[in-house]
């Protein structure tokens, strides 16, 4: 196997080794699942025919960003807003879009 320079090291983000034969070496994910060879043979797949999945999943459509907007609130609004998403088993985000959506139908 070819050496790289620690300066080709660094300039480089990935570093490519010898290949790894998942179902005769284990390596696990931070959850503990085995990776298998056809296990990632299935996640190549997918990010082949859907594209690599970047943060959350989008809101817009699958592999389509969904914009972000974001706003400064006082403090005890916050924590009402988080209380109340609690409450209902949702996130704050989701009753943030409920009610921009409201507002919007009614105001339209």
């Amino acid at each position: 196997m070819k050496r790289r320079s620690a300066a080709q090291a660094r300039s480089s983000k990935y570093i490519e080794g010898p290949d790894v034969d998942f179902d005769k070496e284990v390596f696990l994910d931070q959850n503990g699942v085995r990776y298998t060879n056809a296990r990632i043979d299935a996640m190549v797949k997918e990010i082949e025919e859907h594209g690599p999945y970047v943060g959350r999943p989008s809101l817009t459509a699958p592999t389509v960003h969904s914009p972000e907007i974001k706003a400064r609130v006082p403090a005890p609004l916050k924590e009402k807003l988080e209380a109340a998403a609690q409450a209902r088993g949702e996130t704050p985000s989701a009753l943030i879009r409920q009610a921009v959506e409201e507002f919007l139908a009614k105001s339209s």
